[in-house]
């Protein structure tokens, strides 16, 4: 079984994965939920999904520097335990805290996970590099943990949904914080990446972030900058998911559970659809994410009508499969693009752009949800990224990104 197991090293990486997505996401539902019940006040709902994605504006440069600097290995074992002690705060919330103590742990909680997360992300991309064969099978299986994640996604909220009614929210939390140990005990026993292949940048001015964005070349800037102004305009549904399910599907956990299910089916939609085409598309950078924030943006006029519940929730599918789109594309675009002696500091610098940029788009769309109504912040957000997607479509729609070459747009 083990030599199957190392054998297959690649599959058990993403298994181990996806579970332990799932168990995440069954935790941030229970989280969700519990900030809603209590305080109903969609700029703290806001402020939940802030701490999850702002600590990436402060330590995805950082982490990147580290990856590339000491090895993938060491940052992935060391954050993984990270998100351990950082789940296990908000499952001991539940127990021992009532009331505004409570809520505080909770965004604690949800803040070193963040933390971690930003060094967890980055040192998984450029570990997947040490456990493909051949370059060719780097972009499929990164697209494949796309897939993989927004599959604990779609199964991950009904378990937090269902355990918050059967159960209440302490066993969800626990189960979060069990499911980061997977993980941990795959990449310490199981695997047996190429470490020799790998390529650390070392100690000096050569090792930093700023060196890592003047080397990437001209064509993955322009796909750093871009992803974060998408993400500013279209990517605020994450931290206010309790608010939309609720004037969606109604006020219950399940409700939504099933809310957050629908936007990971259309994830894996999206995912799926990238990973078929993974090699073509990530030579065409503009196509790629200017069409997913355009169909995003879409989606989102679409949900500021008033229209039937199936409607919304075909919208709701949309925007799931447009930004899981943006994202996995932009990540992909960003590790074939780039040398690998600079990948960690490129993964660093795309957490920056989407989950900086997403987590600022939750507050402003809470702000603007406080002053003219959910309907209308899914108008004016959903116009600025549609004007986004289509002047990067008209101005750039001809654009080949060379992967040997990352400082070189051709023309077709």
């Amino acid at each position: 079984m083990r030599h199957w197991i190392r054998r297959n090293q690649r599959t058990t990486f993403l298994i181990a994965s996806g579970l332990s997505t799932a168990g995440s996401f069954a935790g941030l539902t229970a989280k969700g939920w519990i900030l809603m019940d209590q305080t109903s006040n969609p700029l703290l709902l806001a402020l939940h999904f802030g701490a999850l994605a702002m600590p990436s504006l402060l330590a995805s440069g950082s982490a990147g520097v580290l990856t590339d600097r000491v090895g993938c290995e060491r940052v992935l074992i060391r954050s993984q335990w990270g998100l351990v002690a950082g789940a296990a705060l908000g499952a001991v919330a539940i127990p021992w805290l009532t009331g505004a103590a409570q809520v505080t742990l909770l965004l604690l909680s949800t803040l070193v996970v963040g933390l971690a997360s930003s060094f967890e992300l980055t040192a998984r991309n450029k570990y997947c590099a040490l456990l493909v064969d051949e370059p060719a099978q780097l972009a499929p299986y990164l697209t494949s943990f796309s897939v993989v994640f927004n599959v604990g996604k779609l199964v991950g909220p009904p378990i937090g949904g269902l355990l918050l009614a059967l159960t209440g929210p302490a066993t969800a939390l626990t189960i979060d914080a069990a499911s980061y140990l997977l993980p941990i005990a795959t990449v310490l026993w199981l695997l047996q990446p190429d470490l020799s292949a790998e390529r650390r940048s070392g100690i000096g001015t050569d090792s930093s972030l700023a060196s890592a964005w003047r080397g990437c070349g001209a064509s993955l800037r322009h796909v750093v900058v871009f992803t974060g102004l998408a993400c500013l305009a279209i990517f605020f549904h994450p931290g206010l998911a309790p608010l939309i399910a609720a004037q969606v599907l109604g006020p219950s956990p399940q409700a939504l559970g099933w809310f957050t299910s629908v936007l990971a089916a259309g994830s894996i939609s999206g995912g799926l659809l990238l990973q078929r085409r993974s090699q073509w598309l990530s030579q065409r950078p503009s196509l790629l994410l200017g069409s997913c924030v355009l169909i995003t943006s879409l989606a989102q006029l679409g949900m500021a009508l008033t229209a039937p519940t199936p409607f919304r929730l075909g919208m709701t599918f949309l925007i799931g499969a447009g930004t899981a789109g943006l994202l996995a594309g932009s990540n992909l675009i960003l590790q074939v693009g780039a040398p690998l002696v600079l990948r960690g500091r490129m993964a660093g610098l795309g957490q920056i752009a989407f989950l900086g940029g997403g987590g600022f788009s939750g507050l402003i769309a809470a702000g603007l949800c406080l002053r003219v109504g959910l309907p209308a912040t899914f108008a004016l957000m959903g116009s600025v990224g549609l004007a986004l997607g289509l002047m990067e479509l008209t101005s750039r729609w001809g654009l080949r990104l060379n992967p040997v070459d990352s400082d070189q747009l051709d023309a077709a």
